[in-house]
């Protein structure tokens, strides 16, 4: 049996006094972060080795006995013992070379954020957050907080984040894990296997003739003449106004909405792909080098590595083949009839005759190029088989469709 994570997002609705409270309790989390860093350095310039994570949690344990620092109580115990492990795995990355090294969070530009293991639970529309006062106001308990609550959490909670957008929202993200049996798939029918080329004008075009391509959204570039009028009225605000606080949180509102849109159209065309195909391939895109391009607006725009993740993810789920071929892989100047590579094809040319009669269409042609390739890789057994669960392969996630 294999574990998989899962992690279910939703958006909170407190009451001032809970959002208050939620407040408090990432101001908490940041102070202990900073103190336990300060400790750190301290202990380090005096014997030369880090601080025990252990002796850490005692000492934070010690100062909220002490007067000047008992309003540590006031929050969740595991929340502040987590801001001390959450800067023992960051000094761990940083000496694996992972990461830079650790900074003191400050108050005004840090991001109100805090993580709790346990006890956090969902039921009837409500997170019950522990260490958040459980006394009344009104009539309503500070402990539970009300969520838009969009899907059912079936899986027992493993652990959960509370973090304040930057617009002022509040949203727990919820860690549950479930089993699946390591049974291996069956080799997919070449019939119900789609090649996916993904691009800026078409989003995605798929091998499959009768499946129009995908036109990219494009919403950042659609939505900027409305992101900059907000900009243009946070830059006009006096610093430190009340004014351009409530400008940069109606700024921040507009970001969201792009991510909301994006985020929206990628789960609904993964869905429909997975749900529609057995297996799934794609070509595997250096993003990072995309990103410094002068396109680079456009690729994080278009986020084709989110795409990626939750095709492969879902098509984990759905007991699917997902098959990357390698980034250097001629997709769109090798000729599916004769083989033959066409090296003086540029980005401009959207069509091209091979000498052996054939024309292609460029994006059509690197899906089906792409498509035959990842057939090839599964036969040869140079991609890992997915494993299957028996019991969540029939309906644990649905699917759907995306262009070039």
């Amino acid at each position: 049996m294999a574990k998989h994570r899962k992690v279910y997002r939703f958006r909170m609705r407190p009451t001032k006094e809970q959002a208050h409270a939620l407040g408090r309790m990432a101001g908490a989390r940041r102070w202990v972060w900073n103190w336990a860093l300060r400790r750190w350095k301290e202990h380090y310039a005096a014997t030369g080795k880090s601080i025990p994570m252990a002796q850490l949690s005692a000492e934070l344990t010690a100062l909220k006995q002490q007067p000047e620092t008992a309003w540590l109580r006031g929050a969740d115990s595991q929340a502040l013992q987590q801001a001390i492990a959450d800067l023992h795995r960051a000094f761990t990355n940083f000496f694996e070379k992972r990461a830079r090294y650790p900074k003191f969070k400050s108050r005004k530009r840090d991001k109100a954020r805090f993580r709790i293991p346990q006890r956090v639970k969902i039921r009837d529309g409500r997170v019950y957050v522990p260490g958040v006062s459980n006394a009344k106001i009104g009539d309503t308990k500070l402990g539970d907080i009300r969520i838009f609550q969009s899907q059912e959490v079936t899986e027992a909670t493993k652990g959960a984040t509370f973090k304040r957008a930057a617009d002022g929202k509040w949203y727990v993200s919820l860690v549950v894990e479930f089993e699946m049996p390591d049974i291996p798939i069956p080799a997919p029918d070449p019939a119900a296997t789609v090649g996916i080329d993904v691009g800026l004008i078409d989003y995605a075009t798929f091998s499959a003739p009768t499946v129009q391509p995908i036109p990219a959204p494009k919403f950042f570039r659609k939505g900027q003449r409305r992101l900059r009028r907000a900009q243009r009225t946070v830059s006009r605000r006096k610093r430190g106004s009340k004014r351009r606080a409530k400008a940069a949180i109606k700024a921040a509102a507009v970001h969201r909405r792009f991510a909301d849109q994006r985020r929206d159209f990628q789960h609904k065309l993964s869905t429909k792909i997975v749900g529609q195909y057995a297996a799934v391939c794609v070509e595997t895109l250096s993003l990072k080098g995309l990103a410094r391009t002068k396109l680079a607006k456009s690729f994080n725009d278009a986020a084709f590595g989110e795409f990626f993740r939750q095709l492969k993810y879902k098509c984990l789920w759905n007991c699917k083949h997902f098959i990357a071929i390698d980034r250097f892989f001629p997709s769109s100047t090798m000729c599916n009839a004769c083989g033959a590579l066409n090296d003086r094809l540029t980005l401009s040319d959207r069509e091209w005759d091979c000498d052996c009669g054939t024309r292609h269409r460029r994006d059509f042609l690197a899906a089906c190029n792409i498509k035959d390739e990842g057939l090839r890789m599964l036969a040869a057994g140079q991609v890992g088989e997915p494993k299957r669960s028996g019991r969540q392969c029939k309906t644990r996630h649905a699917g759907q469709l995306s262009s070039n």
